[in-house]
C-alpha cells in the first residue's frame, strides 16, 4: 500500500513539472512574440528611415525595454525548469543571447533595405 502511495505521489509530481514546464513554454514564447512585435513597430517608425546603420543599432538596443526583460525571465524561468541541473547563469547566457540575435536580425533587415533602396 505504501509504495502504491509513493508511485501515485510521483506521478503526480511528475505531471505537475511537466504543466510547469509547459506554462513556462508559453510564457517565454509569449514573451518572445511580444519583444518581436515591439521590434518589428520600431523597425517601421518614420522616424528611422534618415538614420545610419549604426544609429539604428543603437536605437535597436536601447528600444523595447519592458518587452525585452520579460522575454529574458520568461526563457530563464524556462530553461531553469526544462534543465534544472544546468547553471542559471548559463541560462542567463542563453536569453540574452537570444535577445541579441533578434536585435542583430531586425538590424540586418534595415541595412538590407536601406542598402536596396539606394
Amino acid at each position: 500500500m505504501r509504495m502504491l502511495m509513493v508511485a501515485a505521489l510521483a506521478m503526480t509530481a511528475s505531471a505537475a513539472l511537466a504543466d510547469d514546464v509547459d506554462d513556462a513554454h508559453r510564457l517565454a514564447v509569449s514573451g518572445r512574440d511580444s519583444y518581436w512585435n515591439c521590434l518589428a513597430r520600431e523597425y517601421q517608425s518614420e522616424g528611422n528611415k534618415g538614420m545610419s546603420g549604426p544609429d539604428f543599432t543603437s536605437r535597436i538596443a536601447s528600444v523595447c525595454p519592458s518587452e525585452r526583460q520579460s522575454f529574458r525571465v520568461a526563457l530563464v524561468d524556462f530553461l531553469s525548469l526544462q534543465f534544472p541541473s544546468v547553471d542559471s547563469g548559463a541560462h542567463m547566457t542563453t536569453a540574452n543571447n537570444a535577445i541579441a540575435a533578434a536585435q542583430k536580425d531586425v538590424v540586418t533587415a534595415f541595412i538590407n533595405h536601406k542598402a536596396a533602396a539606394k
